[in-house]
């Protein structure tokens, strides 16, 4: 949770231990009135990432897109998909799964 709380900076909203085996982490969206849930147990592993597992977060302002990128900085990535390469900045989180900063002004191009 480091990554996505501290590095990205979504506030946390809760979490829960050893629900029916399981271990989870509420994350806000801020602005959005959505939410991340991580959760891990259940005997289950996690699946391996794919180049195509992407989670974009689109941002208001260059300032705020260029401040999160400073703190995720050693785990820049490129991604596979073109579109993304010319439009996102890409990081790795510790699960090898990417996550795509983007402007909201970009979604219309």
């Amino acid at each position: 949770m480091a990554f996505y709380r501290d590095l990205v900076g979504l506030p946390e909203l809760g979490r829960f231990n050893d629900h029916d085996g399981y271990d989870g982490v509420f994350l806000d969206l801020p602005g959005t009135g959505s939410h991340l849930e991580f959760t891990a147990g259940g005997g289950l592993a996690a699946p391996a990432p794919h180049l195509e597992s992407l989670l974009v977060l689109y941002l208001e302002t260059q300032q705020e897109l260029d401040a999160i990128a400073a703190r995720l900085a050693p785990a820049e990535t490129t991604p596979a998909n073109p579109y993304w390469q010319r439009t996102a900045r890409a990081f790795a989180d510790p699960d090898g799964y990417q996550l795509l900063l983007t402007l909201l002004e970009s979604r219309a191009s």
